[in-house]
């Protein structure tokens, strides 16, 4: 990856079923719900973890379309960041970060996060949250690298219905 090669830009609709491809690929093995299925065994509802995950990308879309960020490789969508915002409590949230395996360590993933920073600065936000599961090492170092610090830890339950 080269600076000059990728650049960031404004999320366009035609990207929307290239974020989602990105989304599947990107968090498999740090997913909710890849964890949900594999403890509860099999598809549920009819639907496998990949469809239930790609289905945040609408939820992306429909909060806050306008500040989703993606990482272009002349033309190729390489990467992306969503974010949430919550004027009333000056909070910026992000929701999804993924960045395309065959460029994953050289900083994109990095420059996402610095953008979208940018983004809830430039929007008068006082503070920022990202959240990952555990088994997302990679995660835990980018993210505490990129000065968020480590606040809580959740315990997630599911069963069948």
């Amino acid at each position: 990856m080269t600076a000059a090669a990728i650049h960031i830009r404004p999320y366009q609709p035609t990207d929307y079923v290239a974020i989602k491809e990105l989304t599947v690929t990107a968090f498999a093995g740090v997913t909710l719900e890849q964890n949900v299925e594999q403890a509860l065994g099999g598809p549920l509802h009819g639907h496998d973890w990949q469809w239930r995950k790609a289905r945040h990308v609408d939820e992306d879309v429909a909060t806050n379309a306008a500040g989703i960020f993606v990482a272009d490789d002349d033309g190729k969508v390489v990467g992306y960041i969503s974010t949430a915002i919550d004027r009333a409590a000056g909070k910026g949230r992000i929701p999804n970060l993924a960045v395309a395996a065959e460029l994953r360590g050289r900083g994109l993933g990095r420059l996402l996060i610095e953008h979208a920073l940018a983004y809830f600065r430039a929007e008068g936000l006082s503070y920022a949250v990202i959240e990952t599961m555990a088994q997302n090492a990679i995660g835990q170092q980018l993210y505490t690298s990129c000065g968020f610090v480590e606040v809580a830890r959740q315990v997630h339950f599911a069963q069948r219905l």
